[in-house]
């Protein structure tokens, strides 16, 4: 299973209970950016299904004739502001990124939560010059984690999962900026029937719960 690294969480959980219900069936996850996940898919790489954090990264799989069936929407997700969860206060809205001296963390501009925090960057008139731009929404969490950056964009989801060490700052301008998370086995899966399996667990009632248990949104 190929899935968005914001998913780590809840599509393991998710494929432990799969598991349950399938004595001798294991499911193995490559969890990591959108657009990276998209294009080794597209390249050939083996996987039965592929849960992609926005309808950009599941667009180029899906025109190449690499889906089995239409990609459906099974969860939202937006971004919060992470820090430190010892943080001062510095940070109270997305202008205060573009503080000299504040060292702000992004994602790269071609996954998700980068494209993502661009719209909202933009729809706010907020100018930032990120230290660094990291392959998926983890790396940037962990920077703020480690106290590597003082701020960074994340989704909301990343930030309840890592409760403990980091706080989410809540801006409206993420209202712009909402990513939809489309799911489809693929064409080519090596366990055709079990890919279709799991995706009607995460489409369904259990699957729903546990999404909107770990902060995503219903679509």
């Amino acid at each position: 299973m190929f899935a968005a690294a914001s998913l780590t969480e809840t599509f393991t959980a998710l494929g432990r209970t799969f598991e349950e219900t399938r004595p001798g069936v294991r499911v193995r996850f490559n969890f990591g950016g959108s657009s990276t996940l998209a294009q080794q898919i597209t390249q050939g790489a083996p996987a039965d299904v592929f849960a992609a954090a926005s309808p950009a990264t599941m667009k180029p799989v899906a025109d190449g004739g690499a889906t089995a069936g239409r990609p459906r929407v099974f969860a939202r997700n937006r971004l919060v502001i992470a820090v430190p969860a010892k943080e001062g206060g510095r940070v109270a809205s997305l202008a205060d990124l573009a503080r000299p001296g504040l060292k702000v963390v992004l994602c790269a501009e071609q996954v998700p939560c980068g494209a993502a925090a661009g719209k909202a960057l933009a729809t706010a008139g907020v100018t930032v010059r990120p230290v660094s731009r990291e392959q998926d929404v983890r790396a940037v969490l962990t920077k703020v984690r480690m106290g590597e950056a003082d701020a960074g964009l994340v989704y909301r989801t990343d930030v309840r999962a890592a409760a403990a060490q980091v706080r989410g700052v809540e801006f409206p301008e993420s209202a712009k900026a909402v990513n939809d998370y489309p799911i489809a086995p693929l064409a080519k899966a090596p366990q055709s029937a079990l890919a279709g399996e799991f995706v009607d667990l995460v489409l369904s009632r259990t699957g729903r719960a546990a999404l909107t248990g770990a902060g995503f949104e219903a679509p």
